[in-house]
């Protein structure tokens, strides 16, 4: 969906956050991270819509990417790295080198660098392209033209040509090579044949013939040309699961090349291939079909095995959504494991901690993604719960309208511990934190900020000005209900990066943003918020 630059919203002179209570204006960069990390392009949340938060994350990398185009540039970058945020790393990318153009920047990172760090799938150049024609109309600069090429140069290649080089996609690998002239890398003596055929597939399909050498491409065809009756013979046979992956045959085309629906003996000769994150979405299919034991124990050793939730980069949402939806039993211990590997980054604090997490309704309005039904709510329980069980001494208390211990035991599931959460109406955080804070050597509160008015003070008033007190925003909000300063700190987004962060400030050490330890904060404000 376009994306365009809103105007600058007015600052009240008191400002308020939305339900009625004391806020702060955050500086210009903590407002872009938190809502870079926690929104979804085109995502409403409770108290903006959709568009409203585009507009708003447009203004801010349009604004920073000419005031200060290093962080920008890191920020975008960092977002489809380690942030794993895709659609908002891309469109981010197209504004930053659009408002750089406009304004006639030329200092920092170049336009053409940023465009091609954020490309970091086959299929991403394309869709580029697709937004900014559809954004900023068909005429492309040379920057962004030359850092997709750049990237063109690093992605496209047989197997990437066959996932994702398809009629669904708006602009076709053939298209993107048309527009942008991407010579081949000379490192790779084969790639020139494979744009050759990606444009003569594009232009030319009828008689678009793979280069002989290529092995990926040549078994494709054979597939492609195999009669429908003989194609599920060759799949379940010996040596199928082999044939498919040598011919870069996707779950997602099966279907489709055989006619036909996916049995047992189907998914059985795929799974071998398939990656971690496709492997979770079909568990539901998988029992339809009603794949063997075996096969479904590979399945789950998969999907809980450290190393390959590490590679998968998911968010932790991700396996309690399919933990809530798997329809059996059996795949329960493996969602639980791999989630627990999937907040790796939890630290063990020392110590005394008060976690609170906000259970007030604007928590449960919104799902975490446009795809998922997770709510921030959800997301809460999860990270304070594993907050808790890390630390050595912990109190988890829930907040709204009312507050309450949540117990838990060293040692159990996150997922047990989450589910003893409850929805407690409003925000009253201040009232929260005055209640339970006992001394703590620290406080975290996970929350949207969205505090209505209570007690006088915000919610750090009551907590010592040397014990640090942590705010984990997972919506990202304009208003924010604390101030910053010396150890008042901000994060935010949907996985545990954010917590390393904690050890490196309670030891002393300066925490930078997350992707460049060298670019240091105003003397005297809080951390990043991330």
């Amino acid at each position: 969906m376009p994306v365009r630059p809103a105007p600058p919203a007015p600052v009240p002179a008191h400002p308020t956050t939305y339900e009625g209570g004391p806020a702060f204006t955050r500086e210009p960069r903590d407002e872009l991270f938190l809502l870079a990390v926690g929104n979804f392009v085109s995502q409403p949340a409770g108290y903006e819509s959709g568009a409203e938060r585009d507009g708003r994350y447009a203004r801010l990398v349009g604004e920073l990417a000419v005031a200060d185009p290093a962080w920008t540039a890191g920020l975008l970058r960092w977002l489809r790295g380690e942030g794993n945020m895709r659609t908002a790393s891309l469109v981010g990318a197209a504004v930053y080198v659009r408002a750089r153009l406009a304004a006639g920047a030329t200092d920092g990172p170049s336009n053409r660098s940023v465009i091609d760090s954020v490309l970091q799938h086959a299929d991403e150049p394309g869709q580029l392209l697709a937004h900014w024609t559809t954004t900023y109309g068909r005429t492309v600069p040379q920057p962004v033209k030359r850092g997709i090429a750049d990237a063109v140069r690093r992605l496209y290649s047989s197997r990437s040509l066959v996932k994702y080089d398809t009629a669904s996609h708006a602009f076709r690998f053939g298209d993107v090579l048309n527009l942008v002239h991407a010579a081949p890398d000379p490192a790779k003596p084969w790639q020139g044949a494979l744009f050759r055929y990606a444009l003569d597939r594009r232009h030319h399909p009828e008689t678009a013939v793979p280069p002989e050498a290529d092995a990926v491409l040549t078994a494709h065809r054979a597939l492609m040309e195999l009669p429908v009756d003989e194609r599920r013979a060759l799949v379940t046979g010996p040596g199928g699961s082999e044939r498919l992956a040598a011919a870069g045959m996707t779950w997602e085309a099966l279907a489709g090349w055989l006619h036909g629906p996916l049995d047992a003996a189907v998914w059985e000769a795929v799974i071998p291939a398939m990656g971690p994150m496709a492997l979770l979405r079909n568990l539901r299919n998988f029992d339809s079909a009603k794949i063997s034991a075996g096969a479904a124990a590979s399945v789950a050793a998969r999907i809980s095995d450290a190393d390959e939730v590490a590679r998968s980069r998911q968010f932790p949402m991700r396996y309690l959504a399919a933990r809530r939806n798997a329809p059996k039993r059996r795949w329960a211990a493996a969602l639980e494991e791999a989630l627990g590997h999937s907040l790796a980054n939890v630290p063990a604090l020392p110590g005394r901690t008060l976690i609170l997490v906000d259970r007030s309704d604007s928590m449960f309005w919104d799902a975490v993604s446009a795809r998922s039904k997770l709510t921030r709510a959800a997301a809460a329980a999860v990270f304070g719960s594993a907050l808790a069980l890390r630390a050595e001494q912990a109190d988890l208390v829930e907040f709204g309208w009312s507050s309450k211990e949540v117990p838990f035991t060293r040692g159990e599931p996150v997922l047990d511990v989450q589910k003893r959460f409850h929805r407690l109406g409003g925000t009253h955080t201040t009232k929260a934190v005055r209640e339970h804070y006992r001394g703590h050597d620290r406080v975290l509160i996970v929350t949207d900020e969205q505090a209505a008015p209570c007690l006088p003070g915000g919610p750090a008033e009551p907590v010592p000005p040397e014990v640090p007190v942590y705010t984990w925003n997972l919506a990202g909000y304009r208003p924010a209900h604390a101030p910053t300063g010396p150890h008042r700190h901000t994060f935010g987004g949907l996985t545990d990066a954010a917590f390393r962060m904690i050890p490196l400030i309670e030891s002393g050490r300066h925490a930078g943003w997350p992707w460049a330890a060298d670019l240091s904060r105003p003397a005297g404000g809080a951390s990043p918020a991330g």
